[in-house]
């Protein structure tokens, strides 16, 4: 629960967030998928979905996570789609081999994107398993060779423990993503916001911590930086948003989101996001 207070200085609220030397209007950011012809239908392509999504959120204020796939396809218009934004973006990486990797941080490089992210979450996926190189869960060793080709910041999504995170940390991640790949790839896995504080704490002094899990309002944004998190992703909303509306749909969720996470802080007396801390959150005992 959030914990109420209005005895506080009448000022107004900036929800804006400083990131890899950008700044947002607010600490959310559109979730990384791919396919979505094959998964939301065929009104629209990889390509179609991209250009709106990354241009909208760039526009409006915040950046899309893009998503990879078998198709190679995805990567090439995610990258593309960065690309016209001058690099307002951050595409998202499988963990192929390592050879494919390289390949495709050509393509994050030609897009001049803010930074790129690994899903490690992703190493369980039947089509990740049969592929010769290998391809899957990758060592410190490894991650240290992919953080390094990346050439810009590199974000790894699908830690959910402190030890995982402790691991990214020595791999040379300049941030982590607390996610269990939208909890369908390992059954019995905990909830993000089960274990998103014991991580902050162990590695939030030394690196960015994002978080994702059924965040869906601006007051579960709220509770996520209250719990150690700098910035959330949310993924699915954002399909919806632009099957059904386009540039206007986009623009109106960023809107809605960033509302509420406003009026939530005005009603908990912090006024900027450094201000949000543990203590704005309530927990039975």
């Amino acid at each position: 629960r959030v914990q109420m207070d209005t005895i506080a200085e009448n000022k107004p609220v900036d929800t804006s967030l400083e990131l890899f030397g950008k700044k947002f209007k607010y600490p959310f950011f559109a979730g990384p998928v791919g396919a979505v012809g094959l998964h939301y239908g065929d009104c629209l392509d990889d390509v179609a979905y991209n250009d709106i999504l990354v241009s909208s959120c760039a526009k409006y204020g915040i950046a899309a996570f893009t998503g990879d796939g078998v198709d190679s396809n995805v990567m090439v218009a995610a990258t593309k789609a960065i690309k016209k934004t001058d690099g307002i973006g951050i595409p998202t990486v499988k963990p192929w081999n390592l050879d494919v990797i390289a390949g495709k941080m050509e393509m994050v490089h030609e897009s001049k994107a803010l930074a790129v992210a690994m899903d490690i979450d992703a190493a369980g996926l039947p089509f990740l398993k049969n592929m010769e190189p290998p391809a899957g869960s990758k060592t410190v060793e490894e991650l240290r060779q992919i953080a390094k080709m990346a050439g810009t910041p590199f974000i790894v999504k699908g830690v959910m423990t402190v030890k995982g995170a402790l691991k990214a940390k020595e791999a040379g991640a300049s941030a982590i993503v607390v996610s269990n790949h939208g909890g369908r790839v390992l059954d019995q896995c905990p909830a993000t916001a089960e274990v998103l504080e014991e991580i902050a704490l162990a590695v939030g002094d030394s690196m960015k911590i994002f978080v994702d899990g059924g965040i869906r309002s601006g007051v579960d944004v709220f509770k996520a930086l209250a719990l150690g998190a700098d910035a959330v992703i949310i993924a699915r909303p954002f399909v919806t948003a632009v099957y059904g509306g386009a540039e206007e749909g986009v623009k109106s969720y960023i809107e809605k989101l960033g509302t509420e996470l406003e009026d939530t802080m005005k009603m908990c007396g912090e006024t900027s996001l450094e201000e949000i801390d543990r203590d704005c959150v309530w927990t039975r005992s």
